[in-house]
């Protein structure tokens, strides 16, 4: 399995899914993992799995402004999506 290190920068669609599956209502204290890069800097991020890679999301304000923006506007398409069903006829012909 795969680990990746990866910033807010360059979250994926795919990524920020699996980042609001696993933590639906934010992470906390208890999810960060803290530990050392290869230059010898200390990194908190929170682990998210899928099935052939376990990405380790580095944390911060950042992250959490891309997160609820992403999450606010998947709210608004899914709000869109079910506005343009209410409006279809779907009676039986």
């Amino acid at each position: 399995m795969k680990r990746i290190i990866i910033g807010f920068e360059k979250l994926t669609p795919d990524i920020l899914d699996l980042f609001l599956q696993k933590f639906p209502d934010g992470y906390g204290d208890d999810d960060i993992i803290k530990f050392n890069n290869a230059n010898g800097d200390e990194i908190l991020a929170v682990e998210i799995k899928n099935d052939d890679t376990v990405y380790l999301v580095k944390t911060g304000k950042r992250l959490n402004q891309v997160i609820q923006k992403f999450d606010e506007e998947r709210g608004e398409l899914n709000e869109e999506f079910f506005d343009e069903i209410e409006d279809l006829d779907l009676e039986d012909s």
